[in-house]
């Protein structure tokens, strides 16, 4: 999952941004609000934490704006950073767009929680469960499991491994391209080469082909799900 932080506190960012990496996100951050509607307008995300208090564009107005049509993605999932505690600016940040809201400060496995369930309403509509064929990804408590005869197998993954896992259930039965899954990945913090991609495949191929379900290599484009056959 690819997130776009946007909070002008260096110290601020770079704590939120390394607890949601070690969760296993994709983070991109920017500091202002007029770049992150430059950034919003051409690049699509899974889900924005923008804070109220921004120097000159603040993040009500960001929030109102990229709302727009004209924007990658203007159903994204928002969720608001406040220190300010008045209701009036909660009750506008939601009626201007928000999702949700938290007041700084706050503790870093509420802010997980929050944004897993923004996730599951935008991706999974009603339920917190991805499925395909036996396979059953339970995005609330992030565990991934097989349904057999005899009840369930639990499959182990790492949290790129995931995040590749999620993308195809999430695109399934169409197939991923190969770009999104490394942006998914990495976002602007180009650490892995594309390459690394089709390692996390083979590793995921692995994993669910002794269990009926592959991961098909499309030429030139990317990978999708499949089930093979008895």
């Amino acid at each position: 999952m690819r997130l776009l932080l946007v909070e002008d506190d260096v110290m601020v960012a770079s704590g939120i941004k390394l607890g949601l990496t070690d969760a296993g996100y994709a983070v991109d951050w920017v500091g202002s609000g007029e770049r992150a509607e430059e950034v919003l307008r051409t690049e699509s995300f899974d889900a924005a934490i923008i804070d109220i208090g921004l120097p000159a564009m603040d993040g009500l107005e960001l929030t109102r704006r990229l709302r727009r049509p004209d924007m990658a993605s203007p159903a994204l999932p928002v969720l608001i950073l406040t220190a300010r505690d008045a209701l009036h600016d909660r009750v506008q940040g939601l009626d201007l767009g928000a999702d949700d809201y938290m007041v700084k400060p706050f503790e870093l496995p509420e802010l997980l929680a929050r944004l897993r369930a923004l996730l599951r309403r935008s991706q999974a509509a009603t339920t917190a469960v991805l499925s395909f064929g036996p396979l059953e990804l339970d995005t609330a408590g992030r565990r991934a499991s097989i349904r057999t005869g005899d009840g369930e197998q639990v499959i182990e993954l790492g949290p790129r491994e995931w995040t590749v896992l999620e993308y195809l259930l999430i695109n399934a039965p169409k197939p991923a391209s190969k770009d999104k899954l490394l942006q998914a990945l990495t976002g602007w913090d180009k650490e892995i080469t594309p390459n690394a991609v089709e390692v996390y495949v083979s590793r995921l191929r692995g994993k669910l082909e002794p269990h009926g379900v592959a991961l098909r290599s499309i030429r030139g484009f990317g990978y999708r799900l499949e089930l093979q056959a008895a």
